[in-house]
């Protein structure tokens, strides 16, 4: 499946989507090494009685749910199966789809694009044949003859195995076996008994023709001493404790907004230093909600409306009330007047996030008016003292949809204090799989993810302490469905988004540890395979979305809020991958000479761009990422000025854009926009403030030295 470059985004999918894992995709996906093959299906066009087709997720064929369904399965068929030991740097063009791709397709869509100064863009072909070394040790093998650049480097002899020699399972078994010891005996020897498994890195590239990255905890110490997260044997020789914890977020990295601020250049646009923990002392310091001490008065006259509202836009984004079990539990609060036991908050928590959604982004609701759903929210928040003693996965569920709303107010650290709450009734729950019961298994692995995919945001932007849950990730089974009476149903059950972002939440923790932790890489050279790496993980990504998930990559406003939301998700991974490069120019604009330097300026520059031109597009993400995305909005219009000041990244900016003055346009729209959030939030308030000053210094230096 080739990304969509055409205005049309798809409408329908037929057949299966087969998926068979196989061990090296799973090490490259962080799972468990175990092979098998899941059938699943694909979404079905019913049509309605207005005659508009609605999506039908795959998790309403309940009678397909079998327990084989786990992670490996969505972020296995995330994928097309692919041989780790060919070259990143030669990778074979997709044109299994048949399709003529013209040049204007090319030319809008960023992972198909065609760069002269580089010579071939990404995807990259694959080397036709690898040596034995490469093969053996699963890294990539550049094709290079008489010799590769890994055995040159190795001093290994280079031996290509003759076209049309084919290994049956019996020799690769044994290889793979051999393989495995070696990388065991490898990163014992080289990480000289270190328990957390970091190998110092004999083998890896010299580093001394790489363009070294300053900057905030970017530069690691050189020489012998340096240590690289990578070891030695490549991606593909990581012990089990390394492929988990990659997948997490890095207790200590630089990938928050205000790190910018401490780049050259950049630093130069604010008249004082900032410690990239006001943002969370900002919130610490906050009042709290004092409607929340009123007496809850509660209409319950358009419930209907509201519940409805809920499950048409609000579920989507976090796929963790059952449809089917609603009215059951809707009668069990009726019975208790909606002033005890579990179902009653739920039901209020509904209600509250439902009447929210119809009024569109919280930005847009009058200051000092009380913002819709309040009054359901406070009377949920009476019961949930309530909640707080019991353990059961409807009080996890209860503090995880508070927390929901807590997220529409902008509320980031009241939320995270619910997330809490809910992941430490979760690993209590998960400690003996037997203390959850059979009915509720699927709603605790929704919440589980849904705590852990909002933690990870947060943890993201904010210096918190982490909440464990993590430690459980490989024992949680990924949704695969609700179950229950058809009849009841009040909504559809859509999982497609929430098994996507899970997927690229991970991607996401996956850069943040290779690339912004204390142990990234220490120059261009050597963070240029990761890079890659990563890159070609975010496209599988995306070509592994359902049909009517695939966003086209068109520079029009998309329709559909889904569609939008993974499109901008996709172009804000894709800048902090790429984002060390334009430090290293900004740093030292000489760097821009290498080749490949300039052209991953591009692609992150690019990828900015498109978060940015149409500003009002984040708008459709706003119940769950107003916050989060914000602060997204301001990290990539800081690396936008930042490039506008420095002479060869500017010259990439302008080939972005019809006119240069359309830079400009960009980042005023921006500036105001974050102004309209000041009022929700004090971080967001200081983050305005900042992009206000930074855009005025921005000027000033661009007309003294234009």
């Amino acid at each position: 499946m080739s990304p969509s470059s055409n205005g049309d985004s798809p409408l329908s999918a037929t057949g299966t989507m087969t998926a068979t894992i196989s061990a090296n995709i799973m090490r490259q996906f962080a799972m468990p090494s175990r092979d098998f093959s899941l059938e699943i299906p694909s979404p079905q066009l019913l049509a309605s009685t207005n005659g508009v087709n609605a999506l039908k997720s795959p998790t309403s064929l309940k009678s397909a749910r079998t327990p084989s369904f786990s992670r490996e399965g969505i972020l296995g068929s995330a994928q097309k199966a692919r041989d780790l030991s060919q070259s990143s740097e030669n990778r074979q063009d997709n044109g299994s789809n048949g399709l003529n791709k013209t040049s204007s397709d090319e030319g809008s869509n960023p992972l198909k694009r065609r760069n002269t100064d580089a010579g071939l863009d990404y995807p990259r072909r694959r080397a036709t044949i690898a040596c034995e070394v490469c093969r053996s040790r699963k890294s990539r093998c550049d094709g290079t003859k008489p010799k590769c650049k890994l055995c040159t480097e190795l001093g290994a002899d280079c031996v290509y195995r003759e076209p049309g020699i084919k290994l049956d399972a019996g020799d690769k078994l044994i290889l793979e076996r051999l393989n495995r010891i070696e990388s065991l005996l490898q990163m014992n020897m080289v990480g000289g008994g270190h328990s957390g498994g970091m190998a110092m890195s004999h083998d890896s590239p010299n580093m001394s023709n790489g363009t070294a990255l300053s900057g905030d905890n970017m530069m690691m110490p050189g020489g012998a001493n340096f240590v690289s997260i990578i070891p030695s044997g490549g991606l593909g020789t990581w012990s089990a404790a390394h492929i988990n914890s990659i997948s997490t977020m890095p207790k200590v990295h630089t990938n928050a907004a205000l790190h910018l601020l401490q780049w050259p250049m950049i630093r130069d646009l604010v008249s004082r230093p900032y410690d990239p923990q006001i943002l969370l002392q900002l919130e610490m310091a906050r009042e709290p909600l004092h409607s929340l001490t009123k007496t809850p008065c509660v209409d319950l006259s358009n419930t209907n409306a509201y519940i409805e509202a809920y499950f048409d836009h609000v579920n989507v984004w976090y796929a963790c009330v059952n449809p089917y079990t609603w009215r059951s539990h809707y009668r069990i609060a009726l019975s208790n007047g909606f002033r005890e036991g579990p179902e009653s908050c739920i039901v209020l928590l509904v209600l509250s996030l439902g009447q929210a959604s119809l009024r569109g982004s919280i930005s847009n609701i009058v200051p000092h008016e009380d913002p819709p759903g309040l009054q359901y929210f406070t009377a949920a928040w009476a019961l949930l003292p309530g909640m707080m003693t019991s353990n059961s996965v409807l009080a996890a569920q209860c503090h995880l949809l508070a927390a929901a709303y807590l997220f529409y107010l902008v509320r980031p650290l009241e939320a995270w204090n619910l997330l809490c709450t809910t992941s430490t009734k979760l690993q209590l729950l998960l400690m003996a799989p037997s203390r959850v019961p059979a009915d509720q298994r699927e709603l605790s692995e929704r919440i589980y993810w849904n705590a852990l995919l909002f933690e990870s945001d947060l943890l993201a932007e904010l210096d918190l302490p982490h909440s464990g849950v993590v430690a459980f990730e490989e024992n949680v089974g990924l949704p695969c469905g609700f179950e229950g009476d058809e009849q009841e149903s009040v909504g559809r059950d859509d999982l497609w988004y929430f098994l996507a972002e899970i997927a690229l939440r991970r991607l996401l923790n996956r850069v943040s540890q290779l690339i912004y932790s204390k142990d990234s890489m220490a120059s261009t050279t050597s963070l240029e395979p990761v890079v890659a790496e990563l890159d070609f993980q975010l496209t599988q990504w995306y070509e592994s979305l359902p049909l009517p998930l695939q966003f086209p990559f068109t520079r029009t406003m998309l329709p559909d809020p889904v569609q939008t939301v993974l499109r901008l998700r996709f172009f804000a991974c894709r800048t902090i991958i790429y984002r060390p490069y334009i430090l290293a120019v900004l740093d030292r604009e000489e760097a821009v000479l290498d080749p490949s330097v300039r052209d991953s300026c591009h692609k992150c520059l690019e990828a900015s761009i498109r978060q940015l031109e149409h500003i009002t597009a984040h708008h459709a993400g706003h119940m769950p990422y107003l916050w989060q995305g914000a602060l997204s909005i301001v990290s990539q219009t800081l690396l936008v000025m930042g490039a506008t000041m420095s002479p060869s990244l500017s010259n990439i900016l302008w080939s972005l854009v019809p006119h240069r003055e359309t830079i400009d346009q960009i980042i005023n729209s921006v500036v105001v926009e974050i102004e309209r959030y000041s009022v929700l939030s004090p971080s967001l308030s200081l983050s305005a403030e900042i992009l206000k000053e930074a855009e005025v210094r921005r000027r000033a230096f661009l007309s003294m030295n234009g």
